[in-house]
């Protein structure tokens, strides 16, 4: 699959950062919004890299359930 097609596609599963590809080959993405204390203390990043976009899409997933973790234990115990 071609560069742009990757970056295209990561984009749309994940609209809330912005891709790129660095000129020296890295996969990036940074969050359109500040993160919240809660949301640090949770292990968010603001922008993380991988050596690929396989690689990118694993950490997005892993910053997606923390940021969903976070707001678990902010809204208190599930009902039961």
């Amino acid at each position: 699959m071609s560069f742009d097609r990757h970056l295209a596609e990561i984009a749309r599963e994940y609209p809330q950062w912005t891709i790129w590809r660095s000129d020296a080959g890295r996969w990036w993405a940074t969050r359109h919004h500040p993160l919240s204390a809660a949301q640090r203390d949770a292990g968010c990043a603001m922008t993380i890299d991988a050596d690929d976009p396989e690689s990118l899409r694993d950490l997005l997933r892993d910053q997606e359930r923390r940021a969903g973790e976070q707001h678990r234990w902010r809204a208190g115990p599930a009902p039961t």
